[in-house]
């Protein structure tokens, strides 16, 4: 029995009930396959199923603002894939009445849509043989057929993308490559896979060399940044408070954040007085409080976020000032959508 035909079995044996699987529909897959880069499926699907409340046609979508894309998206970070979303959403009506193509090289013309996204709506929407090759996969390959060569080198992905086509099943690409994707999700995990019950144990190289642990191979290529932010939340006598947009190509484009004042290093209550007036300018007394005595490190790809919200309250008139039940109707990272979900509960 092939390989191909060995996780096809396995497949039909133990494939999830996700909602995506019951269509075949374009636009949902690729909704789903977008909303599923770098982010597992139990915390995805409840935001798959918002999206498509909210926008059930790619009309929909195309037709909304930027704003309330964002909003919906909020929580699943790495958020130039909404905003790519919604760009992609207004191509596929603009320049293609609305339908979605249908082939892989058509596919790849859409923002946002690279090889493997194209490869999955190609296959699963189209029954086009084009192999898939995401995370899972490239675990799954490494491990069966002890491939050693860094999977995001670029001898690494042409080589995977060679082996995954030769190994695939072309008649049934379909299932084969929801098979394979399944497969590294639930059987071939990252940590502690399940190899005493998998049913290519008796012909997996990195199983009978004892490199399960080691394979598949990454190298580090990202340095890790440390920056700090002090947030200044400034409060009014009438529970308003300052809320900016984030403007630039940097993290958390376009979505909402208190007046930030970015420091070199950790900084104190006597350094947060004395630099205040570079970020906002009261008018009037203030006073500045800490918000909390420990530091929030908020964790990103390539960032590690050291975070302090500064309570600055005055009894001057905020100008654009927004109301603190308003503020859960922004967009906003999950950083500052926690700290106003306790601040407004010990606000009150």
């Amino acid at each position: 029995m092939t390989f191909s035909q060995k996780i096809l079995i396995w497949y039909a044996e133990n494939k999830r009930t996700l909602p995506w699987r019951r269509t075949r529909d374009p636009y949902k897959i690729w909704l789903s396959e977008i909303m599923l880069q770098q982010t597992r499926v139990v915390q995805g699907t409840p935001y798959y199923l918002k999206f498509i409340e909210h926008f059930p046609t790619v009309y929909d979508l195309a037709e909304a603002e930027e704003e309330q894309v964002l909003k919906l998206w909020q929580g699943l970070g790495y958020y130039s894939r909404a905003r790519n979303l919604h760009t992609t959403a207004k191509m596929v009506v603009g320049q293609y009445d609305g339908k979605f193509p249908n082939t892989y090289k058509e596919l790849l013309k859409l923002k946002g849509i690279g090889d493997y996204t194209a490869s999955a709506i190609a296959s699963i929407c189209f029954n086009e043989a084009q192999p898939v090759v995401d995370g899972n996969v490239y675990r799954v390959l490494a491990r069966y057929y002890g491939v050693s060569k860094p999977i995001n080198s670029t001898e690494g992905i042409k080589y995977f993308k060679e082996l995954a086509t030769e190994v695939m099943d072309a008649e049934s690409i379909r299932d084969y490559n929801q098979g394979i994707m399944e497969f590294g999700a639930i059987q071939c995990t990252p940590k502690k896979p399940y190899c005493l019950h998998c049913p290519l144990n008796d012909s997996c190289t990195a199983l009978e060399k004892n490199k399960v642990a080691e394979l598949p191979v990454k190298i580090n290529k990202t340095k890790v940044r440390n920056r700090y932010f002090n947030y200044l939340v400034i409060t009014d006598g009438d529970n308003k408070t300052i809320l900016q947009q984030r403007t630039g190509k940097g993290i958390w484009q376009n979505l909402w954040e208190f007046p930030l004042l970015e420091s070199e290093k950790d900084i104190d209550l006597e350094q947060i007085k004395q630099q205040l007036s570079t970020v906002v300018h009261i008018h009037g007394n203030f006073e500045v409080s800490q918000h909390t005595a420990d530091v929030i490190v908020h964790k990103l790809s390539h960032q590690h976020l050291y975070t302090r919200f500064w309570i600055v309250k005055t009894n001057t008139e905020l100008e654009g000032a927004k109301g603190l039940t308003e503020l859960e109707n922004y967009p906003v990272p999950v950083l500052i959508a926690d700290f106003i979900s306790a601040f407004k509960n010990s606000y009150f």
